[in-house]
């Protein structure tokens, strides 16, 4: 792909995000041949134009983490894309549904290194190593695309789904936990929607941040120190609603609690 074509397609998606209306997916549009490697030069420049505007990233996300979700779409590695500061709802604050096309929360295990970690070659043992703290989260995840209909390129291409994420403030030193085992509960309006445990993701989420480390190092780019990394979704996507209330606890790392509005 040319250029101007990678613009043409990163302007398609960031202007859907912008505007808040969902977009048929690229393969279906515009370029039904789009690739794995073609989509992140798009997702790449969707980045760039984020930051031309003054957005600020605040940290990357991981995507596709659950081993059976990967079997199924075909690919050896999860995929990932960036929170940025815009995204950020602070704890205790509601969410405003009216801010999204279709969003659907995730809760995560987030991590905060003390050093950077530069790959190839990482493991789960140098990231709980080189880690400073965990944390719970919640992502919002909000495609473009029309009913969450997309390609794993679409969704490379449109920064892995990427709207939102409320950073909780319980934080732990990874060696207080087993966070294989950490249990996580998704419940709304006091009824339980979804479960999961930290394995859920490729079977411990320090998995999720070696990955990343090793996928950035293809690009020369490391997984930097300071900044929140959301591992991916504990358990299944669920959607939320205006006048939802939303309680999501982790076994030994606190909850995040929030209330949906319009």
């Amino acid at each position: 792909m040319d250029k101007a074509f990678i613009q043409e397609l990163a302007n398609y998606t960031h202007h859907a995000e912008k505007e808040k209306r969902e977009i048929k997916k690229i393969t279906a549009e515009l370029y039904p041949e789009l690739t794995i490697q073609e989509a992140y030069l798009v997702q790449e420049e969707l980045v760039r134009q984020k930051l031309e505007e003054g957005h600020t990233i605040v940290g990357p996300k991981m995507g596709i983490t659950s081993e059976a979700k990967m079997k199924q779409m075909n690919v050896d590695n999860p995929i990932y894309g960036y929170v940025f500061d815009n995204m950020v709802v602070e704890e205790g604050d509601p969410v405003s549904v009216s801010n999204y096309i279709h969003p659907k929360i995730e809760p995560e295990i987030g991590f905060v290194l003390k050093r950077d970690l530069e790959g190839p070659g990482v493991t789960a043992l140098d990231v709980l190593l080189a880690t400073e703290y965990v944390f719970p989260a919640v992502e919002i995840i909000d495609s473009r695309y029309e009913n969450f209909n997309f390609t794993l390129p679409d969704v490379i291409a449109d920064n892995t789904s990427a709207a939102g994420a409320i950073f909780g403030t319980y934080l732990r030193r990874p060696e207080e936990l087993e966070l294989d085992v950490v249990g996580v509960t998704l419940a709304i309006n006091g009824e339980i929607k979804s479960l999961g445990t930290g394995a859920a993701v490729l079977g411990h989420p320090a998995n999720s941040v070696a990955r990343l480390a090793n996928m950035l190092s293809e690009k020369g780019e490391k997984v930097k120190a300071g900044q929140p990394i959301l591992t991916g979704g504990a358990t299944a996507a669920v959607s939320i609603s205006p006048g939802d209330y939303v309680q999501v606890k982790y076994g030994g790392l606190g909850d995040v609690s929030f209330a949906v509005k319009e």
